[in-house]
């Protein structure tokens, strides 16, 4: 085919177009733990169609998908109405559900004008351009101490019951998109000159400016040992940051990476882990792109790692 010649894949993408593949699947296939048990080659791509709807216009997209990999190869320049009716069909969704199947016009339509026929015309290549991530500008270490009031936050592991997490939140005055909108937690962030780590002077805690990637909690639990073995920073007591932690660096107003969090964090780890359990079942997480704690169950395919000490 070639549509497939034109595009920038990788070496180990499947050249055919996996028909029964659809972003949920994609999801639970490639991400979940008990998907990719089932995938043969942590290195194999497939291909698929599907819509995108993120924007003012939904669109058909060619997906290159792999373990931890997710490209858009390709815009494919389907008739709109056709693509407007399959978006249609598929009834009211989330804010949080916004990529779709394509149904069966839109298959014959891609089989005969795409596909298996010189369809150049209709293929527009994505161009990814890497860039250099902004960690903003903090003061140094040590250059002016910290004169204000220390913040001494718990730094113990909990089980959380739902009724408990809006008084935690309003307790410390956190901001919440949810629960607390009008919440404000002053930090004092420096940069310890590492390039690794910043402190917050006023609850004493250190903090990496990336994280860990995505992972199961118990796969998670694995990395940290490691991380704490290899002496990160030159620090061996690294942790999963409390419920409480974590959500003192929740910055009302979104920065322009899309997270509400100070700048001098990555933007790769939008959604953490944290010290807490909920009951009667399931795990805390800190969302960072939407602003609010929540929790789910242990069966999720995980969370990325931002982690503490001090």
């Amino acid at each position: 085919m070639g549509m497939f010649q034109r595009l920038s894949m990788s070496d180990s993408t499947i050249k055919t177009i996996d028909w029964g593949m659809t972003p949920d699947l994609s999801f639970g296939t490639f991400e979940s733990w008990g998907g990719r048990e089932r995938v043969r080659n942590n290195s194999e791509r497939i291909c698929y169609f599907f819509i995108d709807n993120w924007g003012s216009e939904p669109k058909l997209c060619l997906m290159e998908r792999g373990v931890k990999h997710a490209k858009v190869l390709a815009d494919i320049g389907a008739p709109v109405e056709m693509v407007k009716e399959c978006v249609r069909q598929q009834g009211s969704s989330s804010a949080f559900e916004k990529s779709y199947a394509i149904n069966s016009v839109i298959k014959e339509w891609l089989i005969h004008n795409v596909v298996e026929a010189d369809g150049d015309a209709y293929v527009k290549p994505v161009h990814v351009v890497r860039e250099v991530e902004d960690m903003g500008t903090l003061p140094r270490q040590g250059v002016q101490p910290f004169s204000g009031d220390k913040c001494i936050l718990p730094a113990n592991p909990a089980f959380i019951n739902d009724d408990l997490i809006e008084p935690l939140i309003k307790k410390w005055n956190f901001f919440d998109s949810a629960l607390n909108l009008q919440g404000m937690f002053e930090n004092a962030l420096v940069d310890n000159g590492d390039g690794l780590t910043v402190t917050d002077e006023r609850t004493a805690i250190m903090w990496q400016r990336a994280g860990l990637d995505i992972a199961s909690n118990r796969t998670m639990q694995r990395n940290i040992e490691k991380l704490n073995k290899e002496g990160f920073a030159g620090f061996h007591d690294w942790r999963l940051p409390t419920m409480e932690e974590a959500l003192s660096l929740m910055e009302p107003e979104m920065n322009k990476k899309g997270l509400h969090l100070n700048p001098c964090f990555s933007k790769e780890q939008p959604f953490i882990f944290v010290a807490a359990q909920r009951k009667p079942g399931g795990y805390w997480f800190v969302d960072y792109k939407q602003g609010r704690a929540f929790w789910s169950s242990g069966s999720i395919p995980g969370a990325f790692g931002r982690l503490c000490r001090g």
